[in-house]
């Protein structure tokens, strides 16, 4: 509580108030943490509170310092001018005068008035103008003339601060037509900055779509389209219910409390809720869990769900300024589209306010008429509210309704808008009552750095990435999978895949498999052949394996291809997972799809087409692929005037792995620049980019040590470059060839130029200096890195057709991480073949094909746990 005797008596004595003050404001924080954290006052209250206590004090400092005889005033703008502070929030002033000449004597005075708020601790934002110069430069800036509409005076001339009104008032400037039109232009540039999606995982209380921001939004348009001074005032003129008046402020209060705890946690305004803070904002708040990520998955999930409800609101609300605003004059009268439906504009709007009473079907056939209407801009926001209030009416009789399960399938067989239909149902909420079990995935998030959204987003994602490979726009960004698209007998098939891969998700058990059995329910509740049914179910539970055999496993080994054909059991199906597992990687996380993993998902489809066509009765032999290799290499390579008998001398020394491991082209080219490189000229280090497999290749030959790999991959791993395939081999005369693939930090390939000159000659200097050891890297782990799990767990597998052991190495992320590896198996004096390096979010999940120093498979049981307490020492070093 706000303790005015103090106050009154810091300011009244002849001492500086600063001491005094700064006690007071300590005293009031704390007390204030104190009712926050249990509960005893309403967040809407505290928040007015702490602004109601700024005033006093500056009230009682401006009397102190400034002549009260002087024509000007002091006014709160922004947040401040709200009358909403929370505990970090920034103090905005603005000082006006009547005049510019005023300043001069009113210098020293106003110096003396801001440093007081200064060393008291207040962060304090201020500006002094007159009333010209607030005209000019809210004329020139929607900011300058937001602040001004949301400006309160405090203590000063009450007629200055009038004229100030006047003058600025949409009669004179932003009338509320151009003030709309600019405000929602910087909302829609707002949101594109923050991904256009509410699931970002670190997701800002104020910027991001459904946050704070949107809140404001509507007040400031509120405010100066009605000239009105509450949300309330809203409901008298129709565009809120009363019902949507609570939801909006209930949603209001939610973020409040959020951002309160969020700047009482860390001291400061920042309104970013950061990995750093997720954990401990949830158990402050009271989500408690038997699992900590739990916890914070149920915290997040609230604010998923609360920031989707005004997101929501808020799309309505500008519909609704939209429509009485810029298109006031220009709707016109309505033109019927059928009995339920018509345009008004470029909007749509049913024909009756009780059409959904009267056909409950039309709600989703609304859908289905946007889609058939692409000159649509949207729905008018009566509509909106109407069907918002009766998605209480797809019920089970609904969803048995011949019409419903029609209406749902010709809109995923739509030509165009099925991504945009699908997002309005989630937004409007019929997604998820016409598939019930949908609600369950709807604002939950995983706590990793992996996935990205939450699961409803990124459903909606991977129909969207399968929907731009049908579109002439994006023919150009992924052209295989487009041709590869257009080839499907059944677009549906893939889409209702999408909508379920993840339907499961947070139920307990494999979500593939409960995914499967919902989606098969749901395909024969929709008339679906008992063909296309199995289909979808069978896309859903094994909708994770094409990625996991892709990056986990050795794909050039003809069994691993041979395994995963007899899996799929024909092109059609390879072909519908293929894309479905290409969508659904490229919408987990954006930012870390690749041309690399791109590569790894062709080669498996293509390797596993040639399988399929061969038959899977008839297994391409190891040593039949070896030959076919070996031919095609020798014959480019004679063409180019290299020696056979060199040839067949330096393919003596290497292993039939090499061969299997690596592609005709790949052979050519290492053998070529052996066999032209003189010992002398050792290390041979080359490098070049490759699209086929989307990224670098250093290529290194020089004589074998023990360190080799740990050596070269701290080198490489110092350079900042992200390493996601290692190709080792000893050759039968003591030299090693390896072969690395390599992308920068933001997963482009190298540019070979400088850079690559860099990346060469820092290798070549390190590998010629005889016992360099590996030096610690002293790259920083990423901060959002070090807020998630970092246990290293170690497996064995046993490989003994090729006579090698798997190893799979899962921990987290970090700078060195190969390099200590590598260090490793030196001292263990293991030797390593073959690597898949898997980075998913903040942890890796690599597999190192090893065999001790004989080239045989690690069978000892004492040797392979000395391996993995070594190994696991040294990712904690």
């Amino acid at each position: 509580m706000i303790d005015f005797s103090a106050l009154n008596q810091a300011f009244a004595e002849d001492g500086s108030p600063i001491q005094p003050c700064k006690v007071i404001l300590k005293h009031y924080t704390e007390g204030a943490k104190q009712r926050f954290s249990t509960g005893q006052t309403p967040i809407s209250k505290l928040v007015a509170e702490r602004a109601l206590m700024i005033d006093e004090i500056l009230i009682r400092a401006w009397n102190r310092y400034l002549d009260t005889s002087i024509d000007a005033c002091l006014v709160a703008v922004g947040g401040y001018g709200r009358g909403e502070l929370h505990p970090a929030s920034d103090i905005d002033l603005l000082i006006l005068l009547d005049h510019e000449d005023q300043f001069e004597s009113f210098k020293d005075s106003l110096t003396e008035f801001l440093t007081l708020l200064w060393d008291i601790g207040l962060d304090v934002g201020h500006s002094v103008r007159t009333i010209d110069d607030c005209v000019r430069e809210g004329d020139q800036d929607i900011t300058v003339m937001t602040n001004l509409i949301e400006s309160r005076s405090l203590v000063g001339s009450t007629q200055l601060f009038t004229a100030m009104l006047e003058a600025t008032g949409p009669e004179r400037m932003w009338n509320s037509h151009d003030f709309f039109e600019a405000k929602w232009n910087e909302q829609r540039i707002r949101h594109a900055k923050q991904d256009d999606t509410i699931s970002n995982l670190e997701p800002n209380i104020k910027e991001s779509p459904g946050g704070l921001r949107d809140i404001h939004m509507i007040g400031w348009v509120a405010k100066r389209h009605f000239k009105i001074d509450n949300l309330h005032d809203l409901v008298e003129h129709a565009f809120l219910t009363e019902a949507e008046y609570h939801t909006l402020i209930e949603g209001q209060e939610h973020l409040w409390r959020v951002r309160f705890a969020l700047h009482l946690l860390t001291g400061r305004h920042d309104d970013r809720l950061l990995f750093d803070h997720q954990r401990t904002l949830a158990s402050y708040l009271g989500y408690d869990a038997d699992h900590a990520n739990m916890a914070v998955e149920f915290f997040m999930r609230d604010y998923y769900r609360t920031v989707m409800e005004l997101s929501r609101l808020n799309e309505m609300l500008l519909q609704h300024f939209q429509e009485d605003i810029l298109f006031k004059n220009e709707l016109g009268d309505p033109i019927e589209i059928n009995k339920r439906f018509q345009k008004r504009g470029y909007f749509l709007e049913v024909t009756h306010k009780n059409i959904f009473k009267n056909y409950p079907t039309a709600l989703l056939e609304l859908f289905l008429v946007m889609q058939e209407n692409p000159e649509l801009r949207g729905v008018r926001a009566s509509t909106i509210r109407l069907i918002r209030n009766h998605t209480y009416l797809i019920d089970e009789k609904f969803r048995q309704d011949i019409r419903a399960k029609s209406l749902f399938m010709e809109i995923l067989r739509q030509p165009v808008g099925i991504t945009s239909a699908l997002r309005r149902m989630n937004i409007y909420g019929v997604l998820a009552v016409y598939i019930p079990i949908f609600e369950n995935i709807v604002g939950r998030m995983q706590y990793d750095l992996f996935h990205v959204y939450t699961v409803d987003e990124h459903t909606l994602m991977v129909v969207r990435n399968l929907r731009r490979l049908t579109t002439k726009k994006y023919a150009d960004e992924h052209p295989v999978c487009t041709q590869l698209m257009n080839t499907l007998p059944k677009e549906e098939i893939i889409y209702l895949a999408a909508l379920f891969h993840d339907i499961a998700k947070g139920r307990g058990g494999n979500h593939s498999e409960l995914g499967a059995i919902d989606a098969y329910d749901f395909c024969r509740l929709h008339q679906l052949s008992e063909y296309d049914s199995h289909l979808v179910a069978w896309l859903v539970r094994h909708h994770l394996v094409m990625s996991m055999t892709a990056q986990r496993k050795d794909i050039t080994d003809p069994e691993v291809v041979q395994s995963f054909a007899s899996l799929v059991g024909d092109i059609n199906r390879l072909t519908y997972l293929y894309l479905l597992t290409f969508a659904d990687s490229r919408a987990t996380n954006p930012a870390a799809w690749n041309s690399w993993k791109d590569s790894l998902l062709r080669d498996l489809f293509n390797a596993t087409r040639r399988a399929l066509l061969r038959g899977l009765d008839n297994p391409l032999a190891q040593d039949d692929l070896i030959r076919e290799k070996q031919t095609a290499a020798l014959h480019q390579l004679l063409q180019q005037n290299i020696s056979s008998e060199d040839i067949s001398n330096l393919w003596t020394t290497f292993t039939k792995e090499y061969f299997l491991t690596h592609s005709p082209n790949a052979i050519k080219r290492h053998t070529k620049a052996i066999i032209e490189t003189p010992n002398s000229d050792l290390p041979l280090i080359q490098m070049r980019q490759t699209e086929k497999r989307g990224g670098s290749e250093v290529l290194i030959y020089c004589l074998d040590r023990d360190n080799l790999f740990a050596v070269t991959t701290t080198m490489l791993d110092q350079l900042a470059l992200s390493i996601v395939n290692a190709r080792v081999m000893s050759t039968t005369d003591g030299f090693s060839l390896n072969s690395y693939l390599v992308l920068e930090q933001d997963g482009s390939p190298v540019e070979i130029g400088r850079r690559s000159d860099e990346i060469i000659t820092t290798l070549s200097d390190g590998l010629s200096l005889e016992g360099t050891q590996p030096f610690k890297v002293s790259r920083r782990i990423p901060r959002k890195n070090k807020h998630f799990d970092n246990k290293t767990s170690i497996y064995f597998t046993q490989e003994p057709k090729l006579k090698r052991t798997a190893m799979r190495l899962v921990t987290m992320d970090r700078p060195g991480l190969l390099s200590n590896v590598g260090r490793a198996f030196a001292e263990c004096k293991i030797r390593l073949k073959h690597s898949k390096i898997t980075t998913l979010g903040a942890q890796v999940e690599d597999i190192f094909f090893i065999t001790d120093r004989d080239d045989r498979p690690i069978l000892d049981e004492d040797r392979l746990n000395c391996l993995r307490s070594t190994v696991t020492q040294k990712m904690t070093e």
